[in-house]
């Protein structure tokens, strides 16, 4: 594939997220060689973070800054074993707080607390310093420091520069893995040419690498084959800087400092800046997910495949309403919580995280859809993304879902959302389409979605979930022409989203109006259906497009004339008589209840038997849930359920 290590052994000194960088280099075509190089370990005497704790609920500081998500947690964990949560949040409330970049926001937020100043990228101490700055400090004041591994000199000098009195609050060390073999082992396959390129993540690894070739008695040889045969790439600025002030040379280093970039640059990069690498230092892939790196083979770019591969799949025959010899089946939110490995990736990685990573939710897409064995994939993303660009403030917090921080509550607040006139801002989405295409087996279709202009501003109004949709509602009657400039924003920008997923490499288009059940047809007919048609006319009229809502049992005529080639049904309606509702001219989707597949197996089995025997083998009928996987599905169940909607005979067949 195309910006590939195509075999190049890489080792990476990542020890956190050593798991994900693995994953990520296999993807690009890499063969990982996991080295560990540093672990993030508590200070025994926890008696400085104690000791601000204190100072903080007294009012001691003027501004607090937080360099690092590791040590947020540890610093907060410390003063917890001594002062109430309540007390500490309060003063941190009323203290002006600023994060070296996102992750201690993240680590905050876990304990419900906010942050005033975010330090932009690269996020390196001079920006930090820039950013204080521009808040106009006075001198005098009192700023605390919660450092990571050891103090920066320069940070420091820099506050104090501008007047600060900087008190260190140091919370956690670095220090080597408790297993070094694996570094060990690394080192002195670099020596022997058997790795063509290493990846430094932080400035600490540089130390520790150094420090160990020193035991191993290959120092210098090491540095020698850094700079003379390795590929060096480094995540950021002050990595560089650690790598140079070492004597070692770097040869990529990525636009923003993120693992994921790091990684695909130096995919895209290494072989034009290639020194004279060993044949050894190229393998084969040897990770774990068999599945998922079997489906990942050399096809050159995704525009180039013959789209016939996809033409005559069963999914994309049901959506054109064809006869298959089985039904196809997929399912939504196919990769997701329900499964182990899903979860164990969420536990280190936020789900905006994820979903803005496009080497790991193409991971998560191509696993699902391998291992289930389904007849089409569907992009991991999420329905809220697009709704960044259009100048609202998202977020997902733990436990509660979905959050806009800026709602539109007033007429007047239509005019702040945003004219897209261009989706910079999620080409992270094309992106994964673009890697998920290339890795998935050629015949197996990709699904793209997005939300639906009424579910869309139903969270745009609400601020996040709702039980009733008051608020939402309450708009759309009081104020019925900025509901539709609402409407109209939102159909411009999701129908350029739908069709720049298409570009990128997707089949089919589903469209999601989760909430639309909450209305009558009169109020669908009058505030919805006008925009859905104008959605489905700019669609790009090449690839099928679904269209499903929840509890729409009383719409289904009019989603049909709204538009959509095929319709999805969710599980509250029978699926014979909603066929017969909508006619011939359209498939359908659906429709088992989620929560039948937490039940015994031979209830599933008896339940997808007889929605299969409703279809009665007709043409047009695509199999799946009536909603999405519920998060403590076995999984065993759901491939069961695969299992037997393809062994399905039905002598009506047609």
């Amino acid at each position: 594939m195309p910006d590939s290590f195509r075999g190049l052994r890489v080792a990476a000194f990542e020890s956190r997220m050593a798991e994900s960088t693995a994953v990520l280099l296999s993807r690009h075509g890499g063969v990982p060689v996991e080295a560990p190089a540093l672990r993030e370990i508590a200070l025994d005497d926890q008696t400085e973070a104690i000791e601000f704790g204190r100072a903080l609920v007294a009012g001691a500081f003027d501004v607090v800054v937080l360099l690092t998500g590791v040590g947020t947690r540890f610093l907060v964990q410390a003063i917890e074993s001594q002062i109430p949560r309540v007390a500490w949040k309060k003063a941190f409330e009323q203290t002006f707080s600023i994060a070296r970049g996102p992750k201690p926001v993240a680590a905050l937020r876990e304990f419900g607390a906010k942050v005033d100043l975010v330090v932009p990228e690269p996020n390196t101490w001079r920006e930090l310093i820039d950013a204080f700055r521009a808040t106009g400090p006075k001198p005098g004041m009192r700023v605390a420091i919660q450092e990571y591994g050891e103090s920066n000199a320069d940070l420091i000098a820099g506050l104090e520069a501008l007047g600060a009195i900087v008190s260190r609050v140091r919370v956690y060390r670095w220090a080597l893995p408790d297993d070094t073999t694996p570094l060990r082992d690394a080192l002195r396959a670099i020596v022997a040419g058997e790795i063509g390129a290493a990846m430094f993540t932080s400035m600490k690894q540089v130390d520790h690498v150094l420090e160990i070739a020193g035991d191993e008695g290959i120092a210098e040889a090491l540095l020698t084959v850094l700079n003379t045969r390795i590929v060096i790439c480094s995540i950021g600025p002050s990595t560089s800087t650690a790598l140079r002030n070492a004597g070692i040379g770097v040869d990529i280093e990525p636009a923003h400092p993120k693992l994921g970039r790091l990684i695909a640059e130096s995919a895209e990069r290494w072989d034009s800046v290639s020194k004279s690498v060993s044949p050894r230092a190229f393998g084969t892939f040897k990770e774990p997910r068999k599945a998922v790196l079997s489906a990942i083979e050399t096809r050159g770019d995704s525009r180039l495949i013959n789209e016939s591969f996809f033409h005559d799949s069963i999914f994309m025959k049901a959506c054109r309403r064809e006869p298959t010899e089985t039904t196809p089946v997929w399912l939504m939110r196919q990769a997701g919580r329900y499964m182990a490995e899903y979860r164990e990736l969420r536990s280190k990685v936020g789900f905006l995280d994820l979903c803005k990573t496009p080497e790991l939710a193409a991971e998560v897409t191509i696993s699902a859809a391998v291992r289930l064995g389904v007849d089409a994939a569907i992009l991991f993303a999420d329905i809220l993304l697009i709704l960044e660009p259009l100048g609202f403030d998202l977020e997902f917090s733990r436990g509660e879902g979905p959050v806009i921080h800026n709602p539109l509550r007033e007429a007047s607040d239509v005019d702040r959302v945003n004219v897209v006139e261009d989706l910079a801002q999620v080409s992270f989405v094309f992106d994964a389409v673009r890697l998920i295409r290339a890795g998935l087996p050629r015949g197996l279709p990709l699904i793209g979605f997005a939300g639906a202009p009424f579910t869309l501003a139903c969270y745009a109004i609400e601020g996040g979930g709702s039980r009733h949709y008051d608020r939402a509602k309450a708009f759309m009657y009081r104020d019925p022409g900025a509901w539709s400039v609402l409407m109209e924003r939102l159909v411009d920008a999701t129908a350029w989203y739908l069709n720049a997923q298409v570009a990128a490499g997707a089949q089919v288009l589903q469209v999601f109006d989760s909430w639309v059940g909450t209305l009558c047809g009169r109020d669908y007919i009058e505030f919805v259906q006008p925009h859905m048609i104008r959605l489905f006319k700019r669609i790009d009229p090449s690839v099928p497009v679904i269209h499903f809502g929840a509890d729409t049992g009383s719409l289904l005529e009019l989603q049909r004339e709204a538009g959509g080639d095929v319709i999805g049904l969710d599980w509250r309606v029978d699926l014979e008589r909603a066929w017969a509702r909508l006619g011939e001219s359209v498939a359908v989707q659906g429709n088992l209840d989620p929560v039948v597949l937490l039940g015994p197996i031979e209830r599933v089995r008896s339940e997808a038997r007889r929605i299969l025997d409703q279809a009665r083998g007709r043409a047009g009928h695509i199999f799946n849930l009536g909603h999405g996987i519920l998060p403590s599905t076995p999984v065993d169940h759901v491939m069961e359920l695969v299992d037997i909607v393809h062994a399905y005979r039905s002598s009506d067949r047609a």
